[in-house]
């Protein structure tokens, strides 16, 4: 198999491996071998068309900003020109400029791609944004109040700048396409002849940025074939979960009739617990919707069943929320943190952190940092017993920081560093039971809280729902309220949580 074509087909014999792998019996992963060694080639994470064309829209405003800025210095300089209409004009143009190019479409992908097909429309919409300016200056009677020089300096100097970007731009994406770093991964969900005309026109599509990384049906292979328009069929429904997660897959597309009601619930039932997009397609359907109700690859007209939750710029703003108020409250708590490392060290012996494996975000395993509680030789970093009331496991500072939540100050740090965030579903230990079971097996569904980054605190723990988590009804309301916060979540709703959390944490009758 060729790791650097992105676009590898398989043939039959390759198949008959995949066949032999299940038959032989499968890795702990639940895949066979061939599944893990496509899965293999895409570990490494890609960059997200939607996040260039942001960032790019940000360079450019920052790039024309400080071209004006820097001509004004040179040539303006000090001389009494109004200097205070000056960084109002540079503010505006710059501002102007990027919303035309984008009101018309210039910050697409496939514009990006070929931006040399895009130099009449990037001159026209420049030209504009300049002939504005000198129109408003002109209704304003304040047009003589700039120098001309400025102004045609400005409008040649900025011009080469955003031409000469948008070629080095793409030269990089198509460095990252090349290298399979910049493309929506995905996968069929079904095959079968809908499954191939579904393939078929999503390559057809010009400048296409999905990756079709293979396809997975719980049909044999007499309803299902092994190949489908050169890609193969890896395994069954329950073994995608496995794949989707290590590949990082972007989008399922469900390539089954809508009129297959019963099936198409049935798989997404298994689905849904994962961060991607979900996608039915609808290009051979014969009930038809409103326009608004699709989304499109292309013209290849799709029905949205799942988003991918907190993605993007709302998963940039969420981090830049994590490193703010993580540094203030290491800078706040620090005291805090300091006396309770010196309790810790002279209430018992053993070290004064304790470090737990718990799940973190598409179910990988992360490290969670905590102030011990419990005596050295007794700690259970599998989390197998649950901790009780008047435990003995626990130390006499252990009962007083496990009560008031000091225990998990240290966790400021793996927000600050990313493996947590500040608000989320609360991570739980990877061996966590009740009676005897895997919360997993206690409620359907569970692993969907893993759709987002867990948090220090979260939606359930200020309502309540913290502490011991002894009955299977207390898991489960614990999970309905963490789904709750990631099918509604907001900036603005993760502020109120960490604002509430510190009032909660009054009520310690479930925490010992």
């Amino acid at each position: 198999m060729n790791k650097n074509d992105p676009h590898q087909r398989y043939t039959l014999d390759a198949v008959r491996k995949i066949d032999a792998a299940q038959v032989d019996g499968k890795p702990e992963s639940g895949l066979n071998d061939i599944a893990l060694q496509v899965a293999s080639q895409y570990r490494r994470e890609n960059i997200s068309p939607v996040m260039v064309s942001g960032y790019l829209r940000l360079i450019e405003l920052a790039l024309i900003a400080a071209t004006g800025c820097l001509l004004y210095f040179l040539y303006v300089g000090s001389a009494p020109h109004a200097p205070w209409r000056y960084p109002i004009a540079i503010a505006t143009g710059s501002l102007l400029a990027v919303f035309l190019l984008q009101s018309t479409d210039n910050y697409r992908i496939a514009a990006l791609r070929n931006p040399v097909s895009r130099f009449g429309k990037i001159v026209l919409v420049w030209s504009g944004t300049f002939a504005i300016l000198a129109l408003v200056g002109f209704l304003l009677k304040t047009s003589e109040e700039f120098s001309r020089v400025w102004f045609g300096g400005w409008y040649v100097s900025g011009l080469v700048l955003i031409l000469a970007l948008r070629v080095a731009t793409a030269r990089l994406i198509r460095r990252w396409a090349r290298d399979g770093r910049m493309e929506r991964r995905a996968v069929i969900v079904g095959g079968g002849q809908v499954a191939e005309t579904l393939i078929r026109s999503i390559e057809q599509q010009p400048d296409n940025d999905i990756r079709i990384c293979g396809i997975f049906d719980d049909r044999d292979n007499r309803r299902s074939p092994p190949i489908v328009a050169g890609y193969p069929k890896l395994g069954t429904i329950a073994e995608l979960v496995d794949f989707a997660r290590i590949a990082h897959i972007d989008m399922l597309i469900v390539s089954l009739p809508i009129t297959a009601e019963q099936r198409v619930l049935s798989l997404l039932k298994k689905l849904w617990v994962l961060p991607v997009d979900i996608r039915l397609s609808a290009h051979t359907q014969e009930l038809h919707f409103r326009p608004r109700s699709y989304s499109y690859i292309g013209s290849v007209p799709m029905l949205d069943i799942f988003d991918k939750p907190i993605a993007d710029w709302d998963s940039v703003s969420k981090r830049l929320f994590d490193i703010f108020f993580s540094l203030i409250g290491l800078a706040v708590f620090s005291p805090v943190m300091i006396a309770t490392a010196i309790a810790i060290k002279l209430d018992s012996r053993g070290p004064v952190f304790f470090k737990q494996k718990r799940h973190g975000f598409n179910n990988e395993e992360i490290e969670v940092y905590k102030f011990r509680s419990m005596y050295a030789d007794q700690s259970d970093p599998t989390a197998k017993k649950t901790v009780t009331r008047n435990d003995p496991r626990v130390t006499r500072v252990g009962r007083f920081i496990r009560k008031t939540s000091i225990d998990e100050l240290p966790q400021f740090f793996n927000a600050l560093m990313g493996s947590l965030s500040l608000v989320g579903p609360r991570p739980h230990a990877v061996a966590a039971q009740s009676h005897n079971l895997l919360y997993t097996e206690v409620v359907d569904g569970y692993f969907a809280r893993h759709r987002v980054k867990p948090g220090v605190t979260g939606w359930a723990q200020i309502n309540g729902w913290r502490g011991e988590m002894d009955t299977d009804e207390k898991i489960r309301m614990r999970t309905e309220y963490d789904l709750y916060y990631i099918e509604n979540w907001s900036l603005l709703f993760d502020l109120k949580i960490l604002l509430l959390t510190p009032i909660r944490l009054l009520n310690t009758e479930n925490a010992y």
